[in-house]
């Protein structure tokens, strides 16, 4: 991807335990998945940008309603949901539109994503805060206008979930998916609880696709777009 004549203004970086995949504001192709050896060779990192946005796919995520959320216990509530270590660092990021709070973890044995946020800068010069895949889901909802809104990642054994309808949300989750077969019955069994026909349905993606993932949920999905 050449960059010497275009000026991009924002950039979003996703990370996983096995390396990282980029999308330039503007740019409807995302770069694929890279190793961790292609960091210090990426000529997209050696630039400042407007706006830089690093997400994590962390599975040790769990949504609160705000009227529920108490610092003092957001540890509790995470464990409630997830395989929460000992060591682990525990964090949570407001999400007003749903008046809830997403509590997480970035302790799932990687670097990655701190190396990054030191290394691709917004032009402040500040590392921007990395943050949960499921948090970038969930903001995103807003961006689809269909009524029914199937958003997901997939990468490294999880799949990040989220189905909407309207303004309401139906469900939020990570699910352990070893391969791409499992990701969709989760996606079917999420829309199947919910009534959605898949045949009407938009279904929008964040992870790169491969071209064998993207044909077969075209064989049950009106669209697909990623995002």
């Amino acid at each position: 991807m050449d960059t010497a004549h275009t000026s991009y203004t924002g950039i979003s970086i996703q990370v996983s335990l096995s390396g990282y995949s980029f999308k330039l504001s503007g740019d409807s192709a995302p770069s694929g998945w890279l190793g961790a050896e292609k960091l210090f060779t990426t000529a997209e990192f050696q630039h400042r940008y407007d706006s830089v946005e690093i997400s994590l796919l962390t599975p040790k995520v769990a949504l609160v309603p705000d009227a529920f959320f108490d610092r003092s216990v957001a540890r509790k509530a995470l464990e409630e949901v997830s395989a929460v270590e000992e060591g682990d660092f525990v964090e949570w990021v407001a999400i007003p539109s749903l008046a809830s709070t997403l509590v997480y973890s970035n302790s799932i044995g990687e670097s990655l994503s701190k190396v990054l946020s030191q290394t691709v800068l917004p032009s402040s010069g500040e590392p921007v805060r990395v943050l949960p895949e499921l948090y970038f889901l969930l903001r995103d909802m807003e961006k689809i206008d269909e009524y029914n809104k199937i958003l997901a990642s997939w990468y490294d054994g999880y799949l990040h979930l989220v189905i909407a309808r309207g303004r309401s949300l139906a469900l939020a989750n990570v699910f352990q998916a070893p391969d791409f077969t499992t990701a969709q019955y989760f996606i079917f069994l999420g829309m199947k609880q919910f009534q959605l026909n898949p045949e009407v349905s938009t279904v929008c993606f964040r992870t790169p696709l491969t071209p064998d993932a993207e044909m077969s949920l075209y064989r049950y999905f009106k669209s697909v777009i990623s995002l």
